[in-house]
């Protein structure tokens, strides 16, 4: 999610953040919301937590004060079955701080890396966008992008299109689906030297068949990689007994695939 800067530095909000839990809780550390006056952004978890939480930052956008960080005993106070305690942090968030916020929140999300333009790449891309991701989507063609993309989605032009691979920030999760089979072939090249040499890519998945994958192993074999090294790419992607091939069902697949292996 994004705070609407623009908004925030112009309109009285407070900025709630999970600060520490104890036992079971609804949401992590670092979880956060926006308060307005009238509405808000994010989440801490739903409930009675949030609903105390939510009267809690309007009273001090009236003017009330109160403990930068305020302890709410789940069980006991708000009867919720979670059964721990939840301290949160209430900030107010302030004309000259609000850009500095912006850059604190987003700076929580994973760099993720998708090559390819297509049905699935851009399925995936309105996957993506709700999910704590910074996506860089790749293609050699620069017709194949839409003119307007979701938030927290960068294109990029490649020709070649695994020239692009070198330059991905440490710790991108990958995924590869051109509209070529060479390309595909040469972008998990790129991936299994970048892994080689520096190995901070963890999680490199393809679209294809295991049959495709059969096929690409033995290339790649003669490309002088290990079984080791090849091991490390995921192909077929998508979590196991999700059948459907409809581009929206693949990318949900995909999406949960990547969140259970490699999470943000």
């Amino acid at each position: 999610m994004n705070i609407d800067t623009q908004r925030a530095g112009g309109e009285a909000a407070v900025l709630v953040t999970v600060d520490a839990t104890q036992g079971s809780a609804p949401r992590e550390v670092g979880a956060w919301m926006v308060v307005y006056p009238s509405s808000c952004v994010g989440t801490i978890g739903g409930g009675h937590l949030e609903f105390d939480a939510m009267a809690e930052a309007r009273r001090r956008i009236s003017g009330g004060g109160g403990d930068a960080v305020k302890r709410y005993a789940l069980g006991p106070s708000l009867g919720q079955c979670c059964g721990g305690a939840v301290l949160l942090r209430f900030e107010p968030i302030t004309h000259a701080g609000v850009h500095a916020l912006h850059e604190r929140l987003a700076a929580r999300l994973a760099p993720l890396a998708l090559f390819g333009g297509g049905h699935v790449g851009k399925a995936l891309v309105n996957a993506l966008s709700p999910l704590p991701f910074q996506v860089t989507w790749i293609d050699s063609r620069d017709e194949i992008f839409p003119l307007q993309v979701p938030p927290r989605v960068t294109c990029e032009h490649s020709d070649p299109v695994h020239g692009a691979v070198p330059g991905l920030a440490p710790g991108s999760r990958v995924l590869i689906m051109s509209f070529s089979h060479a390309q595909d072939l040469d972008v998990v090249g790129a991936c299994l030297l970048r892994l080689r040499d520096a190995d901070d890519l963890p999680y490199v998945g393809m679209i294809g068949s295991k049959t495709k994958w059969a096929t690409f192993r033995h290339r790649l074999q003669g490309r002088g990689f290990t079984q080791a090294e090849l091991a490390r790419i995921t192909c077929p992607i998508g979590l196991p007994g999700i059948t459907g091939k409809q581009p929206e069902v693949i990318a949900a697949s995909v999406a949960a695939q990547i969140l259970q292996v490699a999470p943000p």
